[in-house]
């Protein structure tokens, strides 16, 4: 029998009035699709460039519903000017430079780092980065503390609040070590959130090491679960880059149902689909989009996720390890009995 709870969510009038006609989130961002291609821009891009405009101006003003959450948000979109270009940078490994810029993020405001080559498929259609053929990938954590009083409400914005905080750390932290790069002599550019530009975020922060893509959408990390926001910084400063890590988060998700369950509008699949080339997890974009437009961005399913408490990602490490050992014994077991009945024949 299925466990799944009867959902009774139903956006409201605003809402309905401003969702564009006939238009699909998910056939926009490639649902089904099983051809790879860059992503079309989507939610946080500029109006002009997606139907839903009116949409995101809700969404955005439903964000900043109380002013804590409004004062968090507005620093997020406070972009200092970056420094010139140093003409003259040292000469040193792309080895020292990956450690001095590692020390630099780590020591101004980001919990994570790694490092990534650019890859087609990270750009959003319509836009290029060029000459800036590597990319640095930041993590913030969330203090959870504040982060589970989500979604928002319009006497309580402690959770909207947290997350425009962390937000205004990404854009504090990425345009620092993008300037730091650029007085080394090396070409720089920040993309801090929750305003989209050419980068996409996850897919980088994938290939750099940060986690695994979970079944909310978000990423998970071996540390800090998915309690985290995210930033990019492309650059042509030699670096070396991360490997992707596997830890085990993939795999519980095909066995958890907790972000499924407390999803309001029942958007997040039990299943992984295709999206433009690749199968994978997906959160329904028009099941979505409605209750986070009219509950201060939601955050439910990261909030809940297990992942994503305190002291809980260390221990379901050494689980899923357990798991993925056991596994591999198996088949060490299955192959050695296979063998043994071909010489007995």
């Amino acid at each position: 029998m299925s466990r799944r709870k009867e959902k009774t969510y139903a956006p409201g009038p605003e809402f309905l009035a401003a969702w564009p006609a006939g238009a699909s989130g998910n056939r926009l961002n490639g649902l089904g699709e099983q051809a790879p291609r860059r992503a079309s821009p989507m939610f946080w891009h500029p109006a002009d460039q997606h139907p839903f405009g009116p949409v995101q101006q809700l969404a955005g003003a439903s964000c900043r519903r109380t002013p804590d959450a409004a004062a968090a948000f507005a620093s997020a979109y406070d972009y200092p000017e970056l420094s010139p270009v140093d003409p003259q940078p040292e000469a040193r490994t792309p080895e020292t430079w990956t450690v001095m810029a590692r020390e630099f993020a780590l020591s101004h405001d980001s919990d994570l780092f790694g490092a990534t080559t650019l890859k087609d498929h990270y750009v959003v259609d319509g836009y290029a980065i060029d000459d800036q053929p590597n990319v640095i990938m930041l993590g913030f954590s969330h203090d959870y503390e504040e982060l589970k009083h989500v979604p928002g409400t319009a006497e309580n914005g402690r959770g909207p609040a947290e997350v425009g905080r962390q937000y205004a750390r990404c854009t504090r932290a990425s345009y620092a070590l993008a300037d730091w790069i650029r007085r080394q002599g090396f070409n720089a550019k920040p993309f801090p959130g929750p305003r989209a530009d050419a980068l996409l975020l996850i897919p980088a922060a994938i290939d750099a090491g940060l986690g695994e893509l979970g079944k909310h959408g978000s990423l998970i990390n071996r540390t800090y679960g998915s309690n985290l926001r995210l930033a990019g910084v492309t650059t042509d400063m030699p670096l070396t880059t991360q490997e992707m890590e596997q830890f085990g988060a993939d795999d519980f998700c095909l066995n958890c149902r907790i972000c499924e369950d407390a999803c309001p509008p029942d958007a997040i699949s039990e299943t992984k689909q295709w999206v433009r080339g690749e199968e994978r997890w997906y959160v329904d974009f028009d099941k979505c989009i409605p209750f986070f437009a009219e509950n201060a961005g939601c955050a439910i399913c990261i909030a809940v996720c297990p992942w994503a408490r305190p002291g809980v990602a260390a221990n379901l490490l050494q689980k899923m390890t357990r798991r993925r050992e056991a596994r591999a014994q198996s088949r060490v077991q299955a192959a050695l009995a296979a063998d043994t009945m071909e010489t007995a024949r």
